[in-house]
C-alpha cells in the first residue's frame, strides 16, 4: 500500500489537505508494529528516527520524506500517560516503521509530516489498557491535535496470498475474491463503527475481540491494539450520538482488508469531506 495509489491512500491524503486547512498542529499516532514488554508503554522522542526498510518496496518512495518528529509533544504525551498511571518512558533510539510513515506519506504529498509522536502498544494486548490510553490523550483532540491509529481491520498474514507480491510486487492482485471469514469480520468491524458512538464503541470495540472470527482475522492481536485506542479517544459520553463513517477501503494479499474508519470526515457536504476540530481516525 505504500507504493500503490488505493482508495484509503486517496482519503488519507484528503484528510491531510483537511488537516492542514483546519489548523491542525500535530499529530499524536499509534501503529502496530512497535510493542513494548510487560506493562510499559513508550513514547518516540528520536529527533532524527531512521526508517526501518519496508519490504517488496523501493526506498525512492518513502526514504526522502521528512518525518518532522515532535519532541517536546513527546514530553506531553508522556507527562499525561504517566499521571494517570501508565508505566510510560520516552525512546530517544526509536526507529520509525512503515506502519506509521506510510500513512504520513499519504496524508503529507509535500513530502513533509506535520509535527507527530509515535506511541507504542503493549504486547499483553489486553483491550481495556488501551482503551484507557486513548481516553487519557482525548483532550489532545481539542488542542489542535489528531490522534490516528495505523493498524488493519482483517491481517492475518497466515491466511494472504503471497505468490502475487513475490513474484511480481503487486500486493492488490486479486485472483478470486477474499474468503468468506475475511469479508464477514471485515464488515463487522465496520458495522462497530458506525453503528456506535461514545461509550458504546468502547464496548463494541473490546467485545470484537471476542468474535467468533476474530482469530481467523486477527493472526496476532498487535494490529488490532490501535482501533480500541482510537475508541477510548472517541469513547466519551460527549462523543455518544457523533456519527462515525466507514470512509474506504481495499483488499491486499486476498484476505487483508484496509479499512479507513473516522468521524463526520467521511461525511460529505457540498461536495467535499469535513473534517472536524477533535476528529478520530483509524486505519
Amino acid at each position: 500500500m505504500l507504493a500503490q495509489r488505493s482508495a484509503p491512500a486517496a482519503y488519507w491524503e484528503e484528510v491531510g489537505r483537511q488537516a492542514l486547512k483546519q489548523g491542525v498542529e500535530r499529530i499524536v499516532i499509534m501503529g502496530a508494529h512497535w510493542e513494548t514488554l510487560d506493562g510499559t508503554i513508550r513514547v518516540s522522542a528520536n529527533p532524527k528516527p531512521p526508517k526501518q526498510p519496508v519490504a517488496w518496496v523501493h526506498p525512492r518512495e518513502y526514504a526522502d520524506f521528512d518525518l518532522n518528529p515532535d519532541v517536546e509533544l513527546a514530553e506531553t504525551v508522556t507527562s499525561m500517560l504517566s499521571d494517570a498511571g501508565f508505566d510510560v518512558s520516552m525512546d530517544s533510539d526509536f526507529e520509525q516503521i512503515h506502519d506509521t510513515f506510510m500513512i504520513l506519506k499519504w496524508m503529507f504529498p509535500g513530502g513533509k509530516s506535520l509535527p507527530h509522536v509515535v506511541v507504542s502498544h503493549n504486547a499483553r494486548f489486553d483491550p481495556h489498557f488501551h482503551l484507557r490510553m486513548g481516553a487519557v490523550l482525548r483532550p489532545l483532540r481539542y488542542q489542535k491535535c489528531l490522534l490516528l491509529g495505523s493498524g488493519g481491520a482483517v491481517h492475518n498474514l497466515y491466511r494472504n496470498a503471497w505468490v502475487q507480491v513475490v513474484y511480481f510486487r503487486d500486493s492488490y492482485a486479486q485472483t478470486r475474491p477474499p474468503e468468506q471469514w475475511a469479508v464477514d469480520f471485515g464488515e463487522a468491524f465496520s458495522n462497530v463503527v458506525t453503528q456506535n458512538s461514545g461509550p458504546s464503541l468502547k464496548r463494541a470495540m473490546a467485545r470484537l475481540m471476542t468474535h467468533p472470527q476474530y482469530r481467523d482475522a486477527q493472526g496476532t492481536d498487535d494490529h488490532f491494539m490501535s482501533a480500541c485506542f482510537i475508541a477510548g479517544a472517541a469513547g466519551d459520553l460527549d462523543d455518544a450520538g457523533k456519527p462515525n463513517y466507514a470512509g474506504a477501503e481495499n483488499w491486499e494479499l486476498l484476505n487483508m482488508r484496509n479499512t479507513v474508519t473516522s468521524p463526520e470526515i467521511g461525511h460529505k457536504k457540498h461536495g467535499k469531506l469535513r473534517l472536524p476540530e477533535d476528529a478520530w481516525l483509524m486505519f
